[in-house]
């Protein structure tokens, strides 16, 4: 009988702190590393940072898409432009005409 009430007293005063750290224990790790601990905060904040560099890059790219339709339109249209370029593509000029060179990196338009 004396020996129940010691191992009763010793389960006794050694199970709320075993729960107590197992539960802390638990508690911290998924604050690190649970589905919403601070190791998935870091990785879905350089998803993010990796969103808006593709949505910058996007934008910047629509832009130059924006300015190329508008100056399809037919106001903006000058047909000297449109010859000249057409000719500059086509590598063809006539024999009134003086010819500038332009270097391989500068741009025509």
């Amino acid at each position: 009988m004396r020996i129940g009430k010691i191992i009763r007293r010793i389960v006794g005063s050694a199970l709320p702190p075993a729960l107590f750290i197992g539960l802390t224990a638990y508690f911290g790790w998924n604050v690190m590393r649970g589905e919403h601990g601070l190791h998935s905060y870091a990785a879905q904040l350089r998803l993010l940072d990796e969103a808006n560099s593709a949505q910058k890059d996007a934008y910047a790219e629509q832009q130059v898409w924006l300015r190329r339709v508008r100056g399809l339109k037919e106001n903006t249209l000058d047909r000297d432009l449109m010859d000249e370029r057409a000719r500059s593509m086509e590598n063809l000029a006539r024999q009134d005409e003086i010819v500038v060179p332009y270097g391989p990196h500068d741009r025509l338009y």
